[in-house]
């Protein structure tokens, strides 16, 4: 009996939790290169004296899930997308490099080029500035070329080139601020193999249908912990009744 109400105490908190993961993935089903988290759960005993019975569930894993969306042409010349594995640098809110897959650009008021959140996209040299008055184009290995837009539209020079990166998957975490980091706190180094499609994005990963299905279960299996403390209530009310009577 002590062991059941611990379980589905714990067991409808942390569903409750997993249906804010789901929320969370449903909403950013248009949101280009997002990977969708996902989390799993287990039972552990309490550990200390007097609590040999009980028995709680915590949250085991919060992952993401790495497959890769599908490539959509936009055919704007600030869109990239990653062929395959790979991830682009840019500048979090901290300051510290990380990545994203989201390769929706723009160019600032100051011409740095940023992705559409206002991140400073990243070269090995830090920030990627673009010269006033030009066309910008990107090659399939990240290099930024331009034109300018008057004068001699043939003189075309290299800005500079977007660091990409490709570390194993099992070495990124997810920030706080939607970009992942290196677990151990360093920067990845360039993947010269990573190659880029220009004018095109890359779709979320989240799937809608089973990412909606996943959340009517998780809302029948809430209702499953609450049945079952409510089943913990009667029994102890009658185990008290017995008691009393055999008392």
């Amino acid at each position: 009996m002590d062991r059941l109400i611990y379980t589905a105490m714990t067991g409808a908190k942390h569903i409750l939790a997993q249906q804010a993961t789901v929320a969370h993935n449903l909403a950013n089903i248009s949101t280009s290169g997002f990977r969708a988290q996902v989390d799993a759960f287990r039972a552990v005993p309490v550990i200390g004296e007097g609590l040999p019975t009980r028995a709680f569930v915590v949250d085991a894993t919060v992952a993401a899930d790495f497959t890769p969306g599908v490539i959509q042409t936009t055919g704007r010349d600030l869109d990239i997308a990653i062929n395959g594995k790979g991830w682009i640098a840019v500048q979090g809110p901290d300051g510290k490099e990380a990545y994203t897959r989201n390769g929706s650009f723009a160019i600032n008021a100051n011409g740095v080029l940023q992705t559409r959140t206002g991140q400073n996209v990243l070269s090995d040299g830090g920030a990627i500035s673009v010269p006033p008055d030009t066309q910008l184009t990107i090659g399939k290995d990240g290099t930024i070329s331009t034109v300018p837009t008057s004068g001699e539209k043939t003189q075309i020079s290299e800005v500079a080139r977007i660091k990409i990166v490709n570390p194993p998957e099992e070495n990124l975490v997810r920030g706080d601020d939607g970009l992942f980091h290196l677990r151990d706190g360093a920067t990845a180094d360039v993947d010269e193999s990573v190659v880029l499609h220009n004018g095109a994005l890359e779709s979320s990963n989240v799937n809608p249908a089973e990412a909606l299905v996943n959340m009517i279960t998780l809302s029948r299996h809430f209702d499953l912990q609450m049945k079952l403390l409510q089943n913990a209530e009667q029994n102890a009310a009658k185990a008290s009744q017995v008691m009393v009577v055999t008392g």
